[in-house]
């Protein structure tokens, strides 16, 4: 008797997530679970792909976004559908959009959420966003900035005795309703006053509810060796998987320096779990800071407020224009977002091969002239780095962002493609997947990825858009008594 199934991609090259070489097999989906990897040729569904040339892997994942708006105001999602991301998390770098409610602007870089603050509570911002699903499934972090910014009256100093258990109360209760973890933001002004003391007590809840600390850390420059080892004190203390944010070399005189700090990575994850996540491009992006002016050569305005006519102009050409320093510049465009390109392409290679480096895009949706990572870096990945220079197997760079993170995040049911998982899919053309977008020109939608699935049902089909809005919130095995899902 022959089988019937929902869907059935035949032909493909299936690459299951988990590092395993890759092998013909027929993938079949029933009821938004993978139901069979390698059938017989008289079985039947409802929908059959013929998927010859392509591989067929498991959706992946983009385990660092600033997307928590994005998923309401464009639900369609395309910078993400378009390069096979099937799942984001959400709340990075110490920025999530609960618990804080107000009508002001924030503090920089909490002004980056252009949606304004509005949910005061994950439960809050999981039913909106059950009431109103994108294209792709939400994970979500709670930030240590955004509860700063609503417990702790002046920034600049340390948070009090009172101030910290309410915090502390605020991550207990983000937790219970469905937060996989904390993220921190310690470079930032509106935590950089936080001592590491003040974090380990915040973060306390977690050492009884589990949850993943995600740490956008104090340094990425002169100080990056200290600045590790904090965050590892603060994961062992803790007793949770941690994860170092978008690891980078920033300045020239640290460029290079990633054998040393892999290094460093290496010997602390003896003893606990560490990994990392990063993106595939030599340019960061972030506030406009001025003091950071020196320690690169070009800036590229991505938004300002007080000059909003800079977005997509380079700082050293406006300094030209207005006969000023750059430094001058780029106070008088404060508020303001920036490119900085600080890196060293050698380090960028070094992080993203170590084994335990994960793939997030960090891209920053509000930007009137994005980072090209919005759009371009899963298919970057898969394409330059992986295809064209040899840097890794394909195999190697599909579990970077679909097995990896789903087991380090405690991603249940995704991640891998395997009987009995939420049938979350992409299908791509390994020969001609590539990224499009680039600095004058960060929009452009990658090529190569044709079919993408969430619980088995199209996102895209051929390359284009479907309409269709299977989004889930997706919660964590690694929180307990966790919200129910």
């Amino acid at each position: 008797m022959s089988s019937h199934f929902d869907l059935i991609i035949r032909h493909g090259d299936v690459i299951d997530g988990s590092g395993a070489p890759r092998r013909a097999a027929d993938v079949a989906v029933r009821d938004g679970v993978i139901a069979a990897i390698g059938i017989g040729p008289d079985a039947t569904a409802d929908e059959v792909i013929d998927a010859t040339g392509m591989v067929v892997a498991p959706g992946f994942i983009d385990t660092h976004t600033h997307d928590d708006w994005m998923v309401f105001q464009s639900p369609q999602m395309l910078p993400k559908v378009t390069q096979g991301v099937t799942t984001i998390i959400a709340g990075n770098c110490g920025i999530s959009l609960f618990p804080l409610v107000t009508d002001t602007i924030p503090p920089a870089p909490l002004d980056i959420m252009r949606g304004g603050f509005v949910f005061e509570s994950v439960r809050a911002y999981r039913e909106a966003f059950a009431a109103r699903p994108a294209t792709v499934n939400v994970s979500v972090l709670v930030g240590q900035s955004t509860l700063r910014a609503r417990r702790v009256a002046e920034l600049g100093r340390a948070a009090s005795d009172h101030e910290i258990d309410s915090m502390r109360r605020d991550v207990e209760q983000a937790l219970l309703e469905g937060a996989i973890g904390v993220s921190t933001g310690t470079f930032y002004p509106p935590s950089a006053a936080a001592s590491e003391q003040e974090i380990l007590r915040m973060c306390e809840p977690m050492q009884r509810l589990g949850g993943v600390l995600v740490s956008h850390m104090r340094d990425e420059s002169d100080k990056v060796a200290e600045a590790i080892d904090e965050t590892a004190r603060l994961g062992k203390a803790l007793n949770v998987p941690t994860v170092i944010s978008h690891h980078k070399l920033v300045g020239k005189r640290n460029h290079g320096r990633s054998r040393e700090t892999l290094a460093q990575v290496r010997e602390l994850s003896r003893t606990m779990p560490l990994c990392l996540d990063c993106y595939p491009y030599a340019a960061s992006s972030t506030m406009l800071r001025p003091e950071r002016v020196d320690q690169c050569d070009r800036i590229l305005i991505t938004w300002s407020a007080s000059h909003p006519e800079a977005a997509g102009r380079y700082l050293e050409d406006l300094a030209q224009e207005w006969q000023r320093s750059r430094r001058e510049v780029a106070e008088a465009l404060l508020p303001g977002g920036a490119v900085y390109f600080i890196m060293d392409e050698g380090d960028v290679r070094d992080i993203l091969d170590y084994p335990d480096t994960m793939i997030g895009s960090d891209g920053i949706p509000s930007d009137e002239t994005p980072h090209p990572r919005l759009w371009g870096t899963f298919p970057r990945v898969l394409g330059l780095y992986s295809r064209d220079l040899g840097l890794f197997p394909l195999e190697r760079a599909v579990h970077k962002m679909t097995g990896l993170p789903a087991q380090r995040f405690g991603l249940e049911g995704r991640g891998l493609l395997a009987v009995g998982k939420v049938a979350d899919i992409t299908v791509f053309d390994p020969a001609t997947i590539r990224d499009c977008a680039t600095f004058d020109a960060p929009t452009q939608p990658s090529v190569g990825v044709r079919d993408v699935f969430v619980a088995g049902q199209a996102t895209l089909r051929g390359g284009t858009p479907t309409g269709n809005r299977p989004g889930r919130f997706v919660t964590s095995t690694l929180v307990r008594s966790r919200a129910a899902a």
